[in-house]
């Protein structure tokens, strides 16, 4: 490929991972979005990698905080974020939003939930996340919720009767309904019982991986199904060691293409362009951010002290670009790659976002 084509992260993180605040917030179950860094070298590195637009973390996903009153809060916070780095950043609350972003040379910043916690017992908060610029929620984190079940949950409940309220204020604000995290069943009903199409930013595949974190053939193909979109990420749950490499993430790309369509694929890195520098002090604290997730209750199974939540080989300001070069030794056509860094989850938001 000449150049790299529009790059949609549908799930990652603008954060220089080694300024000291961004460091410690590391080290926290639930940091907040004005402990990260968004400093100069992560803006040129998110620039130079080619990214056209992320859907970032902000909002209560775990802890103690008060959800919505925090969520509200964070979103003050990015506001803030992209008026203080005009000439970099753009809030995006549609397609044209993205594609406006990419010809001023700023890169689009889409506000996403990984938790819809903060809607509390009142749909109707939903209109007013959406009327502040949210533009996806992900229903449940690892545990259950009041919506519907984690991945972690054992019971593996379905949508709960107030989750399918949620879901229908979702859609009638047109906001995704992502289900990444999610319990099979939670999933599986979402996606039938929404009137927009779902989507899964960022996940595996069951097949290759038999972890929870990823999604089985049935819950892939039923979302693909009903016109929605499934991100794989670069994390550890691509392999049974824990230790991931850019081979597994083409693995991953390959197997949810052969299930869903080559339409509805793309990529949600769940991480940072910015590469952590120092790996043998990452690790330390790493271990100690492990164990808290597991005490707390939050954690995933095949996380563990000595998995890093990235893929060694594919991270830095030439990710997409070597996965470009992984997805070409494939065999895959240009047209294909290019709906797959980006194309598909902009063909994806229009049918939600219009």
């Amino acid at each position: 490929m000449n150049g790299l084509p529009v790059i949609v992260n549908a799930l990652g993180q603008l954060d220089n991972p080694n300024a000291p605040t961004s460091a410690e917030a590391a080290a926290h179950l639930n940091p907040s979005s004005d402990q990260l860094t968004i400093d100069a070298r992560a803006l040129a590195d998110a620039h130079a990698s080619g990214l056209t637009a992320v859907n970032i973390t902000l909002g209560y996903t775990m802890g103690d905080l008060p959800p919505y009153e925090h969520t509200l809060r964070e979103i003050d916070v990015w506001d803030a974020v992209i008026r203080d780095h005009p000439a970099d950043l753009a809030k995006v609350r549609t397609v044209a939003d993205v594609h406006r972003a990419r010809a001023d040379g700023r890169i689009g910043v889409i506000y996403g939930f990984q938790n819809a916690v903060a809607v509390g017992e009142d749909p109707a908060r939903v209109a007013t996340f959406a009327q502040a610029g949210v533009r996806v929620i992900q229903l449940t984190y690892n545990q259950a919720n009041h919506i519907g079940d984690g991945s972690m949950a054992p019971a593996n409940r379905g949508l709960t009767p107030f989750g399918h309220e949620v879901v229908a204020a979702l859609n009638e604000h047109h906001v995704m309904v992502d289900l990444s995290h999610s319990g099979e069943r939670t999933c599986l009903e979402a996606a039938k019982t929404s009137r927009q199409p779902v989507s899964v930013n960022h996940t595996g595949c069951r097949a290759l991986t038999d972890l929870p974190r990823n999604k089985t053939d049935e819950e892939l193909r039923l979302v693909a199904s009903r016109g929605g979109f499934v991100g794989i990420y670069f994390m550890p749950f691509l392999s049974p060691t824990g230790h991931a490499r850019a081979a597994d993430v083409v693995e991953h790309i390959d197997h949810a293409v052969n299930v869903c369509g080559e339409d509805h694929v793309g990529i949600g890195t769940d991480g940072t362009i910015t590469p952590v520098d120092d790996l043998d002090a990452y690790r330390t604290a790493l271990a100690e951010h492990v164990g808290r997730r597991r005490e707390a209750g939050v954690g995933a199974a095949g996380e563990r002290a000595d998995t890093y939540p990235f893929v060694v080989d594919l991270r830095g300001v030439d990710q997409f670009r070597e996965l470009v070069r992984l997805l070409e030794r494939r065999g895959y056509r240009s047209e294909r790659i290019e709906k797959i860094l980006g194309g598909n989850f902009l063909a994806y938001a229009s049918r939600v976002w219009a």
